[in-house]
């Protein structure tokens, strides 16, 4: 009884559509409860995949949400703060966040039309085109339906997702001049900090990095090795049981706690530095309509040769905060060289 008072509180039963509109209206509501932030969004993906564990991508999207929200809270930590101005970790901020927004604001409702498609034991999809989903995915969701091939569904989310960000995000005028063509996000890249981490409950984190994180292909690649890596027979359990057994709040000291050594980085909690940030869709269009889907994005990834990051991480953590203690040393000198302000 607890587990289905549980999955109403999470997703209330809502009558097969009598008035679609009304419907649709009372599916809207549930994705704008959860998209408020990263800490909605993180819990939502994880929730539905325990309520349908045949949906793997939704624990993929639970994890690599959580790592979106330990690189927002990297800019009000002890070394991003010193090696950032206040607007540019505004700008990152807002990347982060307005690509995690957009993902959830596409995926969610395709998660809920499955969800209450095995209620209705009937099929939702050919509602898909109101929340302004892609004809791509709406194919493919009904492809599931009769093939159940949980790791092509995997990898069309992955493809859908990546392609949906890649224009409005990616390209954008602004982020694409002042976020990924800045010299400190390109230093990053080099430091390998584009990594995706899971964490276990015995200190280890293993994971992928991605160089060229704003070539769409590469993006995807990254995906698929991540999905690879987290529903591995050796290892999913162990990242399946920190997610149970850790809230997420967005600070890195959710998982460093766990770590022996690892350095201080004292991130914040997400909610006490950042508030509800207001978004919208600018102006829609269905991405593959005007996109050919690659074959190659379908092809099977083998696991990254180093899995195991733990050390590695720490290592380049303690880069940048050499970095940071570089600039912080310039820049006292700076102002001692300028003399007191007249």
């Amino acid at each position: 009884m607890k587990g289905i008072n549980n999955t109403y509180r999470f997703l209330p039963y809502i009558s097969e559509p009598k008035r679609t509109n009304e419907w649709i209206k009372e599916v809207n509501q549930l994705v704008d409860l959860y998209n408020q932030d990263n800490i909605t969004r993180t819990m939502a993906y994880q929730k539905f995949f325990l309520l349908h564990p045949e949906i793997k991508w939704a624990f993929l999207a639970s994890v690599v949400s959580r790592n979106a929200g330990w690189n927002m809270t990297d800019l009000k930590g002890d070394i991003f703060s010193c090696l950032l101005n206040g607007h540019t970790a505004d700008l990152l901020f807002k990347t982060y966040e307005r690509a995690n927004w957009s993902i959830f604001q596409d995926a969610f409702p395709q998660l809920l039309l499955y969800h209450y498609s095995t209620l209705y034991k009937r099929k939702m999809f050919h509602l898909m085109n109101e929340f302004h989903i892609s004809s791509f995915m709406e194919e493919e969701w009904n492809r599931f339906w009769t093939e159940r091939d949980e790791d092509r569904l995997v990898h069309s989310l992955i493809i859908n997702e990546q392609n949906l960000i890649q224009e409005p995000v990616i390209n954008h005028g602004v982020y694409k001049k002042k976020v990924f063509g800045s010299p400190l996000f390109l230093l990053e890249e080099h430091l390998h900090f584009s990594s995706v981490l899971f964490p276990t409950l015995d200190g280890q984190l293993f994971g992928a990095s991605v160089h060229g994180f704003r070539n769409l292909h590469n993006r995807i690649e990254l995906g698929k090795r991540l999905f690879c890596l987290l529903f591995h027979p050796e290892y999913h359990a162990s990242f399946l049981k920190f997610a149970l057994a850790v809230g997420h709040t967005g600070s890195r000291r959710d998982y460093e706690k766990f770590c022996k050594g690892a350095p201080e980085t004292n991130t914040p909690m997400l909610r006490e530095v950042y508030g509800k940030v207001a978004h919208h869709w600018v102006r829609y269009t269905d991405w593959s309509r005007n996109i050919n889907v690659d074959g190659a994005w379908y092809t099977e990834t083998d696991l990254p040769k180093e899995i195991e990051l733990t050390q590695w991480f720490f290592q380049k953590q303690r880069q940048l905060e050499k970095l940071a203690k570089m600039k912080g040393v310039f820049n006292k000198f700076l102002k001692r060289k300028k003399g007191p302000a007249r």
